[in-house]
């Protein structure tokens, strides 16, 4: 009897085993995160894949270092440099376009710098250091922080001789809008960020529209060549599901106060 007993408990752990979804660990963006967007995919991936993705939230920085260790099983990132490298020096297998939205530039609703009225990013960028008026950076090495600084490049500035005006603070979106709104001061964010972000305070979208802001996340998953134990067969699942029709609707029809976060694009880059 104890037999049959003991048994019937292997069983019934090996049922419940086989009806566990499967486990993969992918890092994103604290962008994409504080979007809000992952609450909405993540339980319909749980749904149609039987799979957990389990997230690791940090800059694309950060997450290109631990798609580089094997750490985990797929990245999710938005700097096109960043991630062609990744695939060129063989840690990732191949790059996918999903979705894209804008960086746009947020300051004080009195806009000290008289940015609203600029007629390109990195003008709007010139007015703020000719004013020095305060600016927050992520600091961070996220896609974010790497697109501010090109940018600061492409205006002729070089922020390493920056004053006390410019505030770097090593931290996410979130974080970096927080100590903006405190303050307040400008800074450039992710439309989806700035949108579902609560603590706005006297902050206020001023600048947006050149297509220099154009910001595309993509897909890496990591190559399994580079490291066995990644589980590339369901780093691939999610990709078929990040680029289907599916993924596109929830994508598209995500939305804070009428108002679009993300547009799908899905498509493998050449």
């Amino acid at each position: 009897m104890k037999h049959l007993f003991s048994g019937a408990i292997a069983a019934f752990v090996m049922a419940n085993a086989a009806q566990a979804a499967d486990v993969m660990r992918m890092a994103v963006t604290t962008s994409f995160n504080n979007s809000g967007l992952a609450d909405v995919l993540l339980p319909e991936i749980a749904k149609d894949l039987n799979l957990d993705v389990q997230l690791l939230v940090v800059g694309t920085g950060q997450a290109i270092k631990l798609g580089e260790a094997g750490d985990v099983d797929a990245i999710l990132v938005h700097s096109r440099s960043a991630e062609e490298a990744f695939v060129e020096g063989g840690y990732g297998s191949h790059r996918t376009e999903i979705m894209y939205n804008d960086f746009v530039f947020i300051g004080p609703k009195d806009d000290p710098a008289g940015i609203q009225d600029a007629e390109a990013a990195t003008a709007a960028l010139a007015a703020i250091s000719n004013a020095q008026a305060s600016f927050v950076s992520r600091g961070d090495d996220s896609g974010t922080h790497k697109k501010e600084l090109s940018l600061w490049a492409e205006a002729g500035l070089d922020v390493a001789g920056f004053g006390g005006w410019y505030n770097a603070v090593g931290a996410g979106m979130g974080a970096a809008l927080n100590t903006a709104s405190g303050m307040p001061a400008y800074i450039m964010s992710d439309r989806a960020s700035w949108l579902n972000f609560g603590n706005k305070g006297e902050l206020a979208l001023l600048y947006a529209g050149d297509p220099v802001l154009f910001n595309q996340y993509a897909y890496l998953p990591v190559n399994s060549e580079m490291h066995d134990h990644v589980k590339n067969d369901l780093a691939l699942k999610l990709e078929g599901w990040l680029t289907s029709d599916r993924a596109k609707a929830l994508i598209n029809n995500y939305k804070i106060n009428g108002e679009t976060l993300f547009v799908f694009n899905a498509k493998e880059a050449e």
